[in-house]
């Protein structure tokens, strides 16, 4: 996908993107792949698949973040898809976190370069951030991290109520069918499932938007080797 295929492909989401935003994405393009030459953050590193695979795929669930959100991306990795938003949405407040310093010493100096004052980086283990920020945030997403079950544990005692975790998965069936009792268990919901392909190399995505239907027990998350190794099920 080229710039102007992604222009154009943007449209088809709503999304209509300014020659300032395109700016901000080439920087983050060269200086994505510049510094992925001596520090491993992406196994795309061709400027065409960034724009479709990194870029255009996190704008996919830019019409379910409003003004005034804030947003919590766990395992943000190289910036996807919070830094991509942040681009995109200026009035909302974006969280990064990744338990990796080196991908949050890239986004630092990648914040620098594109100016941006709506993002605020944490170095921090997913479960122990979230223990401190319970029912903080409007909208928590993630992309290409964990299992769903593991991802909604460590996200859904974020979200205030009503707040949303909208994560982006590709081929989510076999996950769906051992949610439920976890939804259960933190008040969780889904309300809204799409499924597409993205455009030019007909990929398949899921994106779900699970709703937060009333505040979780403050026991959750549990430790990670907990969520990993202790699925949850009804305390008796």
């Amino acid at each position: 996908m080229n710039k102007e295929e992604f222009v154009y492909y943007l449209k088809t989401l709503g999304v209509t993107c300014t020659k300032a935003q395109l700016e901000k994405l080439e920087i983050y393009k060269d200086f994505l792949i510049k510094y992925n030459t001596h520090t491993n953050l992406t196994a795309i590193k061709e400027e065409n698949a960034i724009y479709l695979k990194h870029f255009y795929d996190s704008l996919t669930i830019a019409e379910n973040i409003k003004e005034q959100n804030k947003v919590l991306d766990i395992g943000t990795g190289a910036g996807f898809p919070g830094m991509v938003l942040a681009i995109f949405c200026e009035n909302t407040k974006f969280v990064l976190l990744d338990s990796n310093n080196k991908k949050i010493a890239f986004l630092t100096e990648l914040q620098k370069k594109l100016q941006l004052k709506n993002v605020f980086l944490i170095h921090a283990r997913a479960e122990e951030y979230v223990k401190n920020h319970l029912e903080e945030f409007d909208i928590v997403t993630s992309r290409a991290v964990a299992d769903l079950r593991i991802l909604l544990e460590l996200s859904l005692p974020a979200l205030k109520v009503k707040g949303l975790f909208i994560p982006l998965k590709g081929n989510i069936e076999k996950e769906l069918e051992n949610t439920q009792e976890t939804l259960d268990i933190l008040n969780g919901k889904i309300i809204e499932k799409k499924e597409f392909v993205l455009p030019k190399e007909n990929s398949f995505r899921t994106i779900l938007l699970i709703e937060h239907t009333k505040s979780t027990d403050k026991f959750y998350p549990r430790s990670f080797d907990k969520i990993l190794k202790k699925p949850l099920v009804k305390r008796k």
